[in-house]
């Protein structure tokens, strides 16, 4: 992928940092509602926290999910950071891949169920919507816990990348101090004497 411009690289890093908060702020909601429903009494209470935590899940989880993991390969490919050259951003795309899954499959569904339920009058307590969102809400600090602090330094790849990116720069260096190669020519000169 070509590099992106500066406004361009500067865009998709707001989109990316909103979209990245706002999943986070959205698992938030989810496990106040979640414990909301497990906890109350009511079944009222309990019934509402599920629709709502539904509403959520039908119209914010899939595209901020999404939107989150898509401008994330956008920054890492189209930036120096690369997918593959820090252990940092392996890791967080991974997760970030996991959680989407996990969204899709295990949350969703599990929202609906006790959703379905409820507006069946039967509002059962559902303590895997306290554990999912509490797991997500976690993986996300951490992510954006690596997002600002980039531990671990360069991966293998990364590290023979740089290695080349620097062999190359001293290699210009050193055409850019003789560049008419006059040192080359005196070295061939004095080599060709001593003959």
């Amino acid at each position: 992928m070509q590099k992106l411009s500066r406004p361009a690289r500067r865009a998709v890093l707001v989109l990316h940092v909103a979209v990245s908060v706002s999943w986070l702020g959205l698992t938030l909601g989810l496990l106040a509602l979640g414990l909301t429903g497990y906890t109350t009494g009511s079944p009222d209470m309990a019934t509402a926290a599920y629709r709502a935590m539904k509403v959520f899940g039908d119209w914010l989880v899939l595209p901020i999910a999404l939107m989150s993991l898509v401008s994330g390969l956008v920054l890492s490919l189209g930036t120096p950071w690369g997918l593959a050259r820090h252990r940092w951003v392996v890791i967080k795309f991974w997760l970030t891949l996991l959680t989407l899954l996990l969204s899709v499959f295990a949350l969703r569904p599990g929202i609906n169920h006790l959703a379905a339920a409820a507006a069946a009058g039967a509002p059962a307590p559902g303590i895997h919507l306290v554990i999912a969102p509490a797991v997500a809400t976690a993986t996300y600090f951490f992510l954006t816990t690596i997002s600002v602090l980039k531990p671990w330094g360069p991966t293998k790849r990364g590290s023979r990348l740089r290695a080349a990116r620097s062999a190359g720069d001293r290699a210009g260096r050193a055409r850019t101090s003789d560049p008419a190669g006059v040192g080359i020519r005196r070295q061939r000169a004095s080599t060709s004497r001593g003959r």
